[in-house]
């Protein structure tokens, strides 16, 4: 039909005065077009997925592009997946946008036409619910990914624990502590906030490697350098769960009692040379008594705590007999040992076995001191035998030990008095009588050995004088009738007699000097002697024997 203004075509376009009207934009109209409730469900579940298909489907191209940055940015930060993966904000983030898209998508849908080549049939919806499923499968990839990740993060820390368990193994337990904190922290980590994961199944047999290699020097038979090690291990049980350690907690008990009963037994030997010192001694004595006072308060009734005293019983006896041989200083030194041993064990046993260890001491320290003088070593055997008149004077070798040592000090200035040892007795006979007078100033101490052994000690002379020369002295010595003169008289078998003459200064004046001196004399049958001390400023202190 047409009309005076225009005609109309077959499509419907009215043209004015002959032009043609222009062709509709490829956009639907959003005008006239009735809601439509499956194509806004259609758009937004489209948006869901993350890929803007919704609003492609709309052809509204910059939220398409919108959607796609976002998504694009996501996967920036999430690949390549890690152990710690990504900020939960951002997570939640993403699921807003993608809320946001759907919303906004539904919204435009529901009066805006689809694109020509979007598909209209049945299984546009049911196709646009299975994309929904591409974020969803995402994420649950993602998690996995992210588990194994993780899975390989915690191998990585467990095999940096193990390698630096190996090698801190290699060196000093002392240095080696740090790295076995840190991997026993790393393996309790694992066991108890990882608990179901590859590197937490593995720990159990870390730790048995864990344990055998601190307490590797036990399987050498370190036994002292063990303890440490095996305490360390011990002690574990209170700061580590039951739980991560199972049977392992009680794997040190029977290696630690082990450890310090053989470690104290060695101790005991230590170094039992002559030119040990008695700090050395005493050390290794606190050492063995420290040990095995451990194992017999920590393990009471282990089998190597009751080896305890049986051992030690067994070294004292053994030690007695040894004292004949040829190191009875060596010996000596071992049985002190011993006896500070027993002296700070528990008193149950130190008081059974205190008695034998001080018996088997005194024998030791005298039959060392008589080994020094056979070896003509007056000192240490003058040291070692006075000490022992002292330390052991109700000892039936009080007396002995005491001429020995004088023996020994006389032998120190002459030789021969040290060929042997002194007489045990005096031989019989008649005894030939001596009077020794003190003519100098000064107390004066004469110790003198031969068929006997002795001293004495004369006080000192106030009214003496110290004579020029020893001329003058031999002439007027003793010889001044006003003068009483500190004196004595010994009897003495006949023989061959060695003296030493050892002078205090009366005033501590330096004029008398030296204070020592020696003499030989035979003492002979039928005779008397005379001998007065007296003192010269050129020379030594002089005796002057007379018949």
């Amino acid at each position: 039909m047409t009309d005076r203004g225009g005609m109309v075509d077959e499509a419907g376009n009215t043209a004015q005065g002959g032009f043609a009207v222009p062709p509709p934009p490829n956009r639907p109209p959003t005008i006239g077009l009735p809601p439509d409730r499956g194509r806004a469900a259609l758009v937004g579940l489209l948006n869901l997925c993350g890929l803007g298909l919704g609003y492609a489907a709309l052809r509204h191209w910059w939220s398409a592009a919108v959607c796609w940055a976002v998504t694009a940015g996501l996967l920036v930060l999430a690949l390549p997946v890690d152990s710690d993966g990504i900020p939960g904000w951002i997570t939640a983030g993403y699921a807003l946008v993608l809320l946001a898209a759907a919303a906004d998508g539904a919204r435009r849908g529901l009066r805006n036409g689809l694109a020509p080549r979007v598909p209209r049939s049945r299984l546009a919806l049911p196709l646009a619910v299975v994309l929904v499923a591409v974020p969803v499968t995402g994420a649950v990839g993602y998690d996995a990914a992210q588990d194994e990740a993780v899975e390989k993060e915690l191998l990585k820390r467990l095999d940096r624990a193990d390698s630096g368990v190996r090698k801190a193994s290699s060196g000093s337990f002392t240095s080696a502590q740090g790295a076995y904190r840190e991997a026993l922290r790393v393996y309790v980590n694992l066991r108890t906030e990882h608990g179901g994961t590859r590197a937490a199944g593995r720990v159990p047999d870390r730790l048995r490697d864990f344990y055998t290699r601190v307490g590797a020097p036990y399987e050498q038979a370190e036994f002292c350098d063990a303890v440490r090690p095996l305490k360390y291990l011990r002690g574990l049980r209170r700061t580590v769960d039951d739980k991560v350690l199972g049977k392992l907690a009680s794997w040190p008990d029977e290696r630690l009692a082990h450890s310090w009963y053989e470690c104290g037994m060695r101790k005991l030997e230590g170094s039992a040379s002559s030119g040990s010192s008695s700090s050395s001694k005493l050390k290794g004595a606190n050492a063995s008594a420290r040990h095995l006072n451990d194992l017999m308060k920590t393990f009471p009734d282990s089998r190597y705590a009751t080896k305890v005293k049986p051992e030690l019983d067994s070294r004292i006896s053994k030690g007695v007999k040894k004292l004949d041989g040829e190191a009875p200083c060596s010996v000596a030194t071992e049985l002190s040992r011993i006896r500070s041993t027993v002296r700070a064990l528990p008193s149950d046993t130190a008081s059974a076995l205190r008695s034998d260890a001080q018996k088997a001491v005194e024998k030791g320290d005298y039959a060392c001191g008589v080994d020094r003088f056979k070896d003509k070593r007056f000192l240490l055997a003058k040291l070692r035998l006075s000490r022992f008149s002292t330390l052991y004077a109700d000892s039936p070798l009080a007396d002995r030990a005491k001429d020995i040592a004088i023996a020994a000090e006389i032998a120190q200035q002459r030789s021969a008095a040290g060929k042997r040892l002194p007489r045990a007795k005096a031989p019989g006979g008649a005894r030939q009588t001596m009077r020794v007078s003190n003519g100098g100033p000064g107390e004066v101490e004469m110790l003198y050995t031969g068929p006997v052994t002795g001293s004495l000690t004369l006080k000192e002379c106030p009214e003496c004088r110290t004579f020029s020369s020893r001329s003058e002295g031999r002439a007027k010595a003793c010889k001044r009738s006003s003068v009483t003169y500190p004196s004595t008289t010994l009897r003495l078998p006949p023989g061959e007699y060695h003296f030493l003459y050892k002078r205090k200064s009366s005033t501590g004046s330096s004029a008398i000097s030296p204070r020592r001196n020696s003499d030989t004399k035979t003492i002979r049958p039928a005779h008397r002697y005379t001998s007065c001390l007296y003192v010269t400023r050129s020379s030594l202190p002089f005796t002057q024997p007379t018949r």
